[in-house]
Order: structure tokens, then C-alpha cells, then sequence
């Protein structure tokens, strides 16, 4: 597990949200549903507890603040979980940000893309991710805290 030698449990995973996820619940809930992204971080904190891990979550429409939380997460992290949003689908800045980690990244889509339309089918993020769930809502960020608990749990 990604340890830092000052603590003696596991680093927390970092978990980040792209542009418009502050608007869950009220945008197009046809698409993303009507869990709120507090909703979210509440079942990610209780699912990251269930596995003795915690997490710290963020969510920023800036495409250089997802890169300074990325780079956060680089030396205060153990893994990272991300939902890029449209910026997975145009952001060589965060696919550079996520290669330079060296840790586990889950990257999340609450739609599934390649049911989408065509110019969300391609996802830069997905180069450097070590895993992708899509297209189950917000379930699929409790199936990445339980992929990272599995990763993580394997480095030991």
C-alpha cells in the first residue's frame, strides 16, 4: 500500500470530478440520474470506511486545478478515482497529469460513453487508467472504491 513513513495507515483515495458534476441531481437526469454528488461523496466515504480506507474528494470545472489535485494525489494519495467529465474527452493535460502518478486510477462515468454521442466515444483519460467502470450510475463510484480497496490490498 502506498504508505507515507510519517503515517501508519494508508494514504487516502483521492477521489476527482470534472466540469458540470457539481450539478447532479437537477442536470439531465435522464443521462446522469438524481443522486447529488453529496450523495456521491457520502456513499464513497462509507464504501472507502467499509474497506478501512478514507478518501478525499473534490470536484472543480477548472481543468488546471483537476491537474493540481492530481499532482496532490501523486505524494498524498494511494490511489486515485476520477471522473473526468468532458475533460476526459479533450484533456491531454490531465492524461499527462494521471501518467506522472505511479499509483492505481479508476476512472468513472456515471453514462456509458460509446452509447453516447460520437465525440464522447474517445476518452484521453482512459490511456492512463488502470481501470474503467461506466454506464452504471452512481454505483459505479462505490464498484472503483472496491476495485482500489482490491488493488491496493494486493500491493500489500
Amino acid at each position: 500500500m502506498a504508505k507515507n513513513p510519517k503515517q501508519s495507515k494508508t494514504l487516502p483515495i483521492y477521489i476527482l470530478n470534472g466540469p458540470n458534476l457539481n450539478l447532479l441531481g437537477h442536470r439531465e437526469p435522464e443521462v446522469y440520474g438524481t443522486t447529488t454528488l453529496a450523495q456521491i461523496e457520502a456513499m464513497c466515504a462509507a464504501q472507502a470506511k467499509s474497506h478501512g480506507l478514507a478518501i478525499v474528494f473534490r470536484q472543480s470545472n477548472r481543468e488546471g486545478e483537476i491537474v493540481d489535485h492530481l499532482q496532490e494525489a501523486r505524494t498524498s494519495g494511494s490511489a486515485v478515482i476520477i471522473n473526468p467529465a468532458g475533460y476526459g474527452h479533450t484533456s491531454i493535460a490531465i492524461l499527462d497529469s494521471i501518467q506522472a502518478l505511479q499509483l492505481p486510477v479508476i476512472e468513472v462515468h456515471l453514462s456509458n460513453i460509446h452509447r453516447r454521442e460520437p465525440y464522447r466515444n474517445h476518452s484521453y483519460v482512459s490511456k492512463g487508467a488502470t481501470g474503467i467502470v461506466m454506464g452504471l450510475g452512481a454505483q459505479g463510484y462505490l464498484r472503483a472504491v472496491d476495485a482500489v480497496a482490491e488493488i491496493l490490498k494486493v500491493k500489500t
